[in-house]
């Protein structure tokens, strides 16, 4: 226990504990998402659930870091299945277990993204002619699962690489994932009160998607340029949204006075 008094320790605890909160804000955001498409009774308890699921499947993550990072080596080949022999393309199709779920994670976000945004483009007018199937509780949660997973591997691997006392981590994840509960109630109700600011939430996840993808094929694109972009945008459409409620604001006074 000696380690609980060394300052290296807690100063890893801390970055460790901002670090898994900025991973998880993809998480919440997808969360919000497919929860506002319940009755407005459920809602919160999905959110709730669905990060509880993650918080469950890191740390079991966590308690299995041998299998985890057992992850990382080859799985499959596609170089020798395609009899492709460039040396500067052989690494890049040779994927570890790792890279399949991050692969088949990407592609799952990139389809439930691009579906959500036909959807808002196009699905207004298809409304009044078409029966969409009503959305189950259960097949919200089992798409939240899905996404918990991948991640959940993402976050857990980056943890591993960061402290080497399990206990650490697993203090880290604790207090991210309830400081992800405690916001997740504010982030859904912003994201899900303005149509513009949900359409880049889910270009956000589309992005996100697209990154994982990418990382399969050890394309690392850094998160930090996605996450700084993303929040430009959100700073940009709140100045818009303030503008636009200050306009009708002064609107109502000038009809009140006449």
């Amino acid at each position: 226990m000696e380690w609980l008094s060394d300052p290296n320790v807690w100063i890893s605890f801390l970055t460790l504990t901002v670090l898994e909160v900025v991973l998880g804000i993809d998480n919440i955001v997808f969360i919000s998402i497919q929860s506002a498409k319940l009755p407005l009774e459920q809602q919160k308890k999905a959110r709730q659930l669905g990060l509880m699921l993650a918080l469950v499947m890191r740390v079991g993550l966590l308690f299995s870091i041998k299998w985890v990072m057992g992850l990382t080596t080859p799985l499959v080949n596609f170089a020798e299945l395609f009899n492709i022999t460039n040396e500067k393309i052989v690494p890049y199709l040779v994927l570890s277990g790792r890279d399949l779920i991050l692969f088949i994670g990407g592609l799952f976000l990139i389809y439930k993204s691009t579906t959500e945004i036909h959807h808002k483009v196009e699905g207004h007018i298809q409304v009044a002619n078409s029966k969409s199937k009503p959305v189950t509780f259960t097949s919200v949660i089992l798409q939240i699962l899905i996404l918990d997973l991948v991640f959940s591997l993402d976050s857990v691997i980056t943890a591993v690489g960061m402290v080497d006392q399990i206990g650490v981590m697993i203090a880290a994840v604790i207090v991210a994932v309830v400081i992800m509960l405690l916001s997740a109630e504010s982030i859904s109700r912003f994201v899900n009160d303005y149509p513009s600011v949900k359409m880049l939430a889910l270009a956000f996840l589309l992005l996100i998607g697209v990154s994982l993808t990418a990382e399969a094929f050890d394309q690392h694109i850094p998160k930090g340029y996605i996450y700084f972009a993303m929040a430009f945008s959100v700073l940009v459409e709140y100045l818009n949204i303030r503008s636009e409620k200050k306009a009708l604001k002064q609107l109502e006074e000038q009809n009140k006075s006449k």
